[in-house]
């Protein structure tokens, strides 16, 4: 009896021990978190929304007929799915066309080359007929001589690297975003760049070129990955490889969109938001499921279901569905531009923009008062797989970030992204492509996020204002 009396003992000494050390006692918020994060694990409302979407839309490239409709179609599904208010901000752009766009192998071999061109490329005013010259970088590009380029077709080889982070596409994109421009300086007649992606199908990847480097461009397109490779085969031999190269794109006069916006009120009567950002545009050679249909859906899912609580928390929910991200961050901007002066009006901002496939870790940039709610949020999220990840601040994505460059608290929900990039910007980027599981997995490790930092004190920013 005496020893089961002192084992007894010590299991309590134990366990108060645990207590004062750290051990977590269970709440009545730990309770909603977790039946947040059931729900949205057995929910198909992210994958409904985003089937809508590619369906009744599709492409929906910024400035054209298609754009309208989603506007049309992000107010009635926010109306339909009850949000407190609801109101467009107008955003205006130039306005790039895409009409025809072809290029073919003219010697040593005739053949075809699957070929797209990049927003912001001018027309080639018809065939271009050329010697191409290879580089293997931007770099060798800018080192090279005018006299060698002048009247060739500068073609970059440059190959992107996987990674689950993306951060192969940063390395690579300067291609896209410079090379028009440092080609135009060296005389070169038009460019081609091997796609910005890293699958091997035939399908090339679009993307906008820089739309703030100074000076003149040349028509310019992407070439698809085995295409690539084709073509440097052929430039290895001795012989020149000539290309015809026929772009009929170009700006036509200015456009106007809209970014969509939709609140959700909190139990309490705070002005205070979480800004829920993904952009509602997208190219036009697919669907645009992944980039960013998946984002729409996962930010309105999350929006709904935080709202359909029995008592919702402290501070309201906002989602922007920006305008026109894909050309220039022209929603982004102008929605920061407009709220600056109410900047204190916006509690923290997550944006979802690289597809829909697992979490797999979150980044901050916040107050260090906030950390107990941080160690709270990772605490939670650690059920999904999902781990911190603070070895560098939080970024806020493209559109949200403007934001966060004057100072709002952001957050970063990071996504595995090694397949990401083989689809991006292609005709490949379509509903298929979305994994429904994943898309649950984001859908809870969101509405854990907005949930527990809305329930709280809400001391996340302002922080310092970031480039």
């Amino acid at each position: 009896m005496k020893r089961i009396f002192v084992t007894l003992t010590l299991i309590l000494v134990s366990l108060l021990t645990g207590c004062q050390t750290g051990l977590h006692r269970k709440t009545a918020s730990d309770d909603v978190v977790e039946q947040l994060q059931q729900l949205a694990l057995s929910s198909d409302l992210a994958w409904q929304i985003l089937a809508s979407l590619t369906s009744e839309v599709g492409p929906r490239m910024g400035g054209s007929e298609s754009d309208g409709r989603a506007v049309i179609w992000a107010v009635d599904k926010m109306h339909s799915m009850g949000f407190d208010r609801v109101w467009t901000e107008p955003v205006t752009f130039p306005r790039w066309v895409r009409n025809n766009e072809s290029a073919e192998v003219l010697a040593p071999a005739a053949q075809r080359l699957m070929v797209t061109a990049l927003g912001g490329s001018p027309s080639t005013g018809g065939p271009i007929d050329a010697e191409v010259i290879q580089f293997d970088s931007l770099e060798d590009l800018q080192a090279a001589s005018i006299e060698d380029v002048t009247g060739k077709i500068v073609f970059l080889s440059t190959r992107m690297r996987k990674s689950r982070e993306g951060s192969g596409y940063g390395e690579t994109v300067v291609n896209r975003s410079r090379g028009p421009f440092e080609a135009a300086k060296k005389g070169a007649s038009a460019l081609l760049i091997r796609s910005v992606g890293t699958d091997r199908d035939r399908l090339p990847h679009t993307g906008m070129m820089s739309g703030s480097e100074p000076g003149p461009r040349v028509p310019s397109a992407a070439m698809s990955n085995p295409d690539a490779d084709n073509l440097m085969i052929m430039l290895s031999r001795e012989e020149p490889v000539n290309v015809r190269l026929n772009l009929d794109v170009g700006f036509e006069g200015e456009a106007t969109s809209y970014n969509v916006i939709g609140e959700f009120d909190g139990s309490e009567d705070l002005t205070e938001r979480f800004l829920l950002g993904a952009h509602l545009d997208s190219w036009d050679l697919g669907t645009g499921a992944v980039d960013d249909g998946a984002g729409v859906a996962i930010v309105l899912a999350t929006a709904k279901l935080i709202s359909n609580l029995s008592v919702r928390p402290r501070y309201g929910t906002r989602v922007v569905l920006y305008a026109n991200e894909e050309q220039g961050i022209y929603g982004g901007k102008a929605y920061a531009k407009l709220h600056q002066l109410n900047m204190h009006d916006h509690l923290i901002g997550a944006e979802s923009d690289l597809g829909a496939d697992r979490i797999y870790g979150f980044k901050t940039r916040v107050l260090p008062q906030a950390e107990a709610t941080i160690e709270n949020l990772a605490r939670h999220l650690k059920r999904l797989g999902i781990k911190r990840e603070d070895t560098e601040p939080a970024g806020g994505g493209a559109d949200v970030g403007q934001m966060r460059k004057l100072g709002m608290a952001v957050i970063d929900l990071n996504q595995d992204a090694s397949l990401y990039f083989d689809l991006h910007h292609t005709a490949n980027d379509t509903l298929a492509k979305v994994n429904p599981e994943f898309l649950r997995q984001n859908l809870a490790a969101w509405v854990t996020l907005v949930y527990l930092t809305t329930s709280g004190s809400g001391t996340f920013g302002p922080v310092e204002p970031s480039d």
